[in-house]
């Protein structure tokens, strides 16, 4: 058997008063001046502030750059990375959901390892460790706070580029659910299929392991149990402790078991269009779920059952379809729209998405190969 590789940030901070435990964290990195990468939402929610007067009150000076875009860009990462050189920065925050998080990597990879950002894209092209880096997280999903992946959108060709490299995990891991409470019902929603992606595609994934399977299907248990509720009550604390817990199990499936054709596909969705990827995700999961059943019957069986299916007495090919089912009845219950048609994708684009997802470094892991005339198929499927 080949060596397995097994990534994580070396501190994971989970549970309620996470957030409160940043400043000693910083210390213990030994940073002086961090700049905290997050987003207009979080600054017009009050929470860039929250962290900056945390910081404060423990004699930490910080710089914000809140410019970050959903499905965030080259020209993102080049006016934050001025902004962390000009403002004589020693460490990094990010704060916020996997756009943040992406931007703040992104800067970090150029800021220690020079060149530009589309010089990272691939397998750990890096040669320098990243400064010192803390995750602060504050939605149930991505799990980019705690994996080796960044996605960047190339403005030039409209692609985004899957930089996986395990130099840019982060230090320090934050997931406090006191600070997901906020997140609307569409949020909660997109980011917690978003997370039953990453932890369904990691199990099925052709490089999963013993550890990968049992982060993917307590993931998957978790999400099964909880997402609604996180929905349908955002202040339901334990639903929203337990969606934490489920996206970090999920990041650390795929983290290490990687993923395959939904997400292949939907980082051409995003980069083309500048849609929702957490949606992108759950509109593809059961066509490409379809698909990939021939090659996994017992493991999609395995993953009913983890979503709670009756099973007991079906063969394994009807467990297995009845987990795609499952999926289905899940992302209809959160309110994930019903196709891409009504997310503004066009049949004249998928022929090139095609052809960018086939290069995507997500499609090597899937348990099937599939032809550009498959890839297309599910495209339209989904329209």
């Amino acid at each position: 058997m080949a060596v397995q590789e097994f990534f994580i940030p070396n501190v994971s901070l989970l549970g309620e008063g996470a957030f409160e435990t940043v400043p000693s964290r910083i210390a213990m990195l030994g940073g002086k001046k961090p700049l905290i990468v997050t987003d207009k939402g979080m600054t017009k929610l009050g929470v860039t502030a929250q962290l900056t007067e945390l910081l404060g009150s423990a004699d930490i000076a910080s710089v914000v750059f809140d410019e970050t875009v959903p499905n965030p860009t080259d020209t993102n990462v080049a006016d934050g990375l001025k902004v962390y050189q000009d403002n004589g920065c020693d460490m990094l925050i990010s704060l916020g959901g996997g756009s943040a998080h992406d931007c703040c990597k992104a800067i970090g990879l150029v800021a220690t390892n020079g060149g530009q950002i589309h010089d990272y894209e691939g397998l750990d092209q890096a040669s320098e460790a990243l400064p010192p880096y803390i995750a602060i997280n504050t939605t149930a999903g991505t799990a980019s706070e705690m994996t080796r992946f960044t996605i960047i959108t190339n403005t030039s060709n409209h692609v985004k580029m899957a930089i996986v490299d395990w130099r840019v995990t982060p230090d320090v891991a934050v997931n406090d659910p006191a600070l997901m409470v906020g997140m609307p019902p569409s949020l909660t929603a997109a980011t917690g299929m978003d997370a039953l992606t990453h932890a369904i595609e990691a199990y099925v994934s052709t490089a999963a392991t013993p550890i990968t399977d049992a982060c993917a299907l307590q993931a998957i248990d978790l999400i099964g149990k909880y997402l609604r509720k996180a929905v349908a009550r955002g202040d339901d604390m334990e639903a929203r402790d337990r969606m934490a817990y489920a996206e970090y199990l999920a990041g650390m499936a795929f983290n290490n078991a990687s993923l395959g054709y939904v997400h292949a596909m939907a980082h051409q969705l995003g980069g083309f269009y500048d849609l929702p990827h957490g949606v992108c995700n759950a509109l593809l999961l059961p066509h490409v779920c379809q698909v990939n059943l021939m090659a996994r019957q017992e493991r999609f069986a395995d993953i009913a059952a983890a979503l709670g299916e009756e099973v007991e007495g079906l063969s394994v090919r009807d467990a297995g379809e009845l987990a795609i089912e499952a999926i289905r009845v899940l992302a209809d219950d959160v309110g994930i729209p019903k196709s891409l048609a009504e997310l503004g994708v066009k049949e004249e684009d998928i022929e090139t998405m095609v052809g960018n997802a086939q290069k995507d470094v997500c499609a090597l892991t899937n348990p099937r190969w599939l032809s550009d005339r498959e890839v297309g198929d599910i495209f339209r499927a989904a329209l």
